[in-house]
């Protein structure tokens, strides 16, 4: 089994939090869509005929192609490729682009599943961090789609947004939660340098939330989510039982996956291959029928230093069993002293040689990750 990942590298304004690849401009859309129809031929072989479960158009903000666009997309990938017939196929959308006609076009479509960016149910925040669209639209477009039948629906959510008023965040998820969907993907505000809020920091014209306040809200998040029978199955993914994202589990348990458009990535078990993220050099390169990526093959150290950080975000953990069998390393007798540590102080358990992170682990779960990491002469002594 494997996944399909589509970049739609467009977007009509500028998120001033994001640094994800993607232009204001869409002079080139229909040169980039028919490369990445270019691509997705010239890399047909790329699963090894492995059939595809999952499809998955992100970005940028997918929803801004027309559906014909998209469905045009589909085509290709349902010709090239075999693809299950209970296949997840996810659409990133935007509420602004979510009109009635649109949603029941999508629904004629083999598009099953939405992925809203919301990112907050309050006005000024999604003003403070250029969105399109209001609250009030995020909540219609929300129920429109539930009437005309999509029932499997993901709302982003951001925190950690510097707010005076304590109960925003409070607010924000009981509002999700009344919306009765099934999936939450929750992530804290991170400020990168080459963004608005970015140049605004650098310049004393921002201040992010304090760190302890961050944490507190993800706390929080964790209670609700709980508390309103939501499974925590990724550090910043929360679901109805039955409905996890299956195309970023797949990427989280390691499966293939082919990455299509201006910088997507690609992984076929041994290496990764990562496009070019400029729009005029993707699609001249395809039109001289050449693939404009960069491949990195992945050494032991590597492979293994992955699995640790996704897997380790995960509900089912790092399977330390796996690791054994399959690169000859033991992480249980390589960390033995530090995993005693962190089990005292109630951040790890240990079950079946799977380490699982607890409430207070997932605080840290990158810090805990990196302190896990295979270091090259390790890997070397298994080789």
């Amino acid at each position: 089994m494997a996944g399909i990942y589509l970049h739609i590298p467009f977007c009509k304004q500028a998120c001033h939090y994001c640094d994800f690849h993607f232009s204001t401009s869409l002079g080139l859309k229909e040169a980039v869509l028919q490369a990445m129809h270019q691509e997705l031929h010239l890399q047909k072989d790329y699963l090894q005929g492995e059939i595809i479960q999952t499809i998955y158009f992100g970005g940028g903000t997918p929803s801004i192609l027309s559906v014909p666009e998209i469905q045009g997309l589909l085509d290709a990938i349902y010709q090239l490729h075999t693809v299950t017939p209970d296949a997840e196929i996810t659409l990133e959308a935007n509420p602004d682009d979510l009109t009635p006609e649109k949603l029941l076009a999508l629904r004629q479509t083999p598009i099953n599943r939405l992925s809203i960016g919301v990112q907050s149910f309050h006005d000024p925040h999604l003003q403070l961090m250029n969105r399109p669209h209001s609250a009030q639209e995020a909540v219609e477009c929300i129920t429109l789609a539930k009437s005309l039948g999509f029932d499997n629906i993901s709302l982003d959510l951001i925190y950690g947004i510097p707010a005076e008023d304590e109960a925003l965040w409070e607010q924000d998820l009981a509002k999700a939660f009344a919306l009765n969907v099934q999936h939450l993907s929750c992530y804290a505000l991170t400020i990168e340098p080459n963004t608005v809020l970015g140049h605004r920091l650098k310049k004393g014209k921002f201040t992010p939330a304090e760190e302890e306040r961050v944490a507190q809200q993800f706390e929080l998040l964790m209670t609700e989510a709980k508390n309103h029978g939501f499974l925590h199955y990724e550090i910043s993914n929360f679901c109805q039982p039955g409905f996890e994202s299956r195309h970023n589990s797949s990427y989280w348990r390691q499966v293939p996956y082919l990455g299509i458009g201006p910088s997507a990535h690609s992984f076929n078990g041994v290496s990764r291959q990562f496009n070019k993220a400029h729009n005029p050099q993707y699609v001249e390169a395809l039109k001289l029928g050449q693939l404009p990526c960069t491949v990195e093959e992945l050494s032991v150290e590597d492979r293994v230093n992955e699995f640790v950080m996704t897997t380790l975000r995960t509900s089912w953990g790092c399977d330390t069993q796996y690791v054994q069998q399959k690169w000859g390393m033991d992480l249980l007798a390589l960390h033995a002293e530090y995993l005693a540590k962190i089990k005292t102080k109630g951040l790890l358990r240990i079950e079946n040689q799977t380490l699982l992170l607890t409430e207070a682990g997932k605080l840290l779960a990158d810090e805990i990750a990196l302190d896990l990491f295979l270091l090259p002469e390790e890997a070397e002594e298994t080789e």
